[in-house]
């Protein structure tokens, strides 16, 4: 779930750290924020918004538990960087108080982080997006890339969504991909990806990232239904995998390419099941790495 909702190798913690040290000497880290609450059902306590762009519609696989393709060799991604941002963090609900305090989106002030949602077995959403997040680092520094993760579960809450955006601005990031799972009612299935809205507004203004983000996402949205041989969303983006939103600061403050993936709805059972094997992770991770890599490869 996106947080602010209206929802291996030593190089790569070495920069994950030196990237928030440096956001911290310049004050960008005031309050250590999330990257926002994802569409949730009401059981989550938070409202689902309606899908509002339509897009064309991402590969529809042949059936629900699919096979995944076999990875992609694909040219070097040698000097590209991507930023990496798994959502939420598994300490939040013991540090309430400093996920509530509200941080700058750029058009509003929304909360710094929420605890993220989890299946009906207990299995939480910030587990699930780090051991994703781990499988896809892995992926792509096998082709080259130099990764940066926003956090490793390496501090005791978030960080704030305004420095996971920081985190991704300050690396020049080619492409940074927030990592979730969404907190849907049961019936709602499948994948989406989330695109950042076309917003100049307070001290965000995405104008130039609105066209490469969507790209982006529509490579991700397509190798991410090859990979897993899950459908997009039932629920959101007409059946395109695709939904834009204004309200999220990861989004917003963002001034390098991003999206979010909603990996599945961990409240439906079915999807659950996935969500929770260790081989589907993989498989959703190779998804992603080869979305990125198709889009940095042009």
């Amino acid at each position: 779930m996106p947080y602010d909702h209206r929802k291996t190798t030593r190089r790569t913690r070495s920069r994950t750290r030196g990237l928030a040290l440096a956001l911290a000497a310049t004050g960008c880290c005031a309050v250590l924020a999330g990257c926002g609450a994802s569409q949730a059902s009401p059981s989550d306590g938070k409202a689902t918004e309606s899908p509002r762009a339509s897009s064309p519609a991402a590969p529809t696989p042949s059936g629900p538990s699919g096979t995944a393709s076999a990875p992609e060799a694909g040219p070097s991604l040698a000097g590209r960087t991507v930023v990496l941002d798994p959502g939420h963090n598994s300490g939040n609900f013991r540090h309430a108080r400093e996920i509530n305090q509200k941080v700058n989106i750029g058009t509003t002030r929304k909360e710094c982080d929420t605890t993220g949602t989890s299946t009906n077995a207990g299995y939480t959403e910030a587990s699930f997006t780090l051991d994703v997040t781990h499988r896809l680092r892995d992926l792509l520094t096998a082709r080259g890339a130099e990764v940066v993760l926003t956090h490793d579960a390496d501090r005791p809450w978030g960080p704030c969504i305004d420095e996971r955006a920081k985190i991704g601005n300050a690396a020049r990031a080619d492409a940074v991909v927030s990592v979730h799972a969404d907190g849907s009612a049961v019936g709602n299935r499948g994948f989406h990806v989330i695109l950042p809205a076309r917003v100049r507004e307070g001290s965000a203004d995405t104008t130039k990232i609105v066209g490469p983000s969507r790209a982006l996402g529509e490579r991700i949205a397509a190798r991410f239904a090859r990979a897993t041989g899950t459908a997009p969303s039932n629920y959101l983006g007409s059946g395109t995998g695709l939904d834009v939103r204004d309200d999220l600061g990861g989004l917003n403050l963002s001034t390098v390419p991003k999206v979010f993936v909603e990996c599945g709805n961990m409240r439906d059972p079915k999807d659950a099941e996935l969500l929770t094997s260790a081989a589907w992770r993989q498989k959703a991770a190779q998804g992603i790495a080869d979305g990125i890599a198709t889009y940095l490869e042009g």
